[in-house]
């Protein structure tokens, strides 16, 4: 597996040679650097950031290193990881057109939702005598077992979770600009940081 943090710039349309339109969402990959590498796992910092922006001992890492200090450290999962080494940059030439991605991100955040948004619910009946067009109703039984089910739907937060999106395509690669566009949607907003997993057997 490799993997580049990255931010999401949106959506498009991308049209092939007999004019077939594809929907895209397009993802600047990198440039990461290389902050340090275990066996099987690789530390990357992606994005610049102010030394005054940055905590102390953080800072104190990045010049222990002697590298600028980033915005986003994470390590991730990387094949023959023993290979790379600390000021490394690793870009989007790492993907390939038809490659096979995972999307991990962070979906939009929508505050607190009733059941109706939040779990897709029917809602009750719509006449003008219902007292209950979008009310939660009854919620759990009043003898066996006398108790709310854990579990069960109901209003609260929704959004601003991680979610992960497997097995995009990978549909154009550019290197010059960082860039790389996958098949279908991925979780956030623009300009949300994604991590994208290309897989082994891609």
């Amino acid at each position: 597996m490799i993997a580049l943090l990255g931010k999401k710039l949106g959506m498009t349309k991308l049209f092939d040679e007999k004019g077939v339109s594809t929907c895209v969402s397009v993802i600047e990959v990198g440039p990461c650097v290389v902050l340090g590498s275990t066996d099987k796992k690789v530390k990357l910092g992606y994005e610049e950031i102010t030394e005054k922006k940055i905590k102390k001992p953080i800072l104190g890492f990045f010049k222990k290193i002697n590298l600028a200090p980033k915005k986003y450290i994470r390590e991730v999962l990387f094949e023959n990881s023993a290979n790379y080494k600390v000021g490394d940059l690793l870009k989007a030439d790492l993907f390939k057109v038809n490659d096979i991605v995972d999307v991990i991100g962070t979906t939009k955040g929508k505050g607190f939702q009733g059941g109706m948004k939040r779990w897709n619910w029917k809602g009750g009946p719509r006449a003008h005598g219902s007292t209950s067009h979008r009310r939660v109703g009854s919620i759990g039984s009043t003898t066996t077992p006398g108790r709310v089910i854990k579990g069960h739907h109901m209003p609260g937060h929704m959004g601003n979770a991680q979610s992960t999106v497997k097995n995009l395509k990978v549909i154009t690669v550019n290197t010059e600009h960082n860039i790389i566009a996958v098949k279908g949607a991925v979780p956030g907003h623009r300009q949300a940081l994604v991590l994208d997993n290309r897989l082994d057997n891609a």
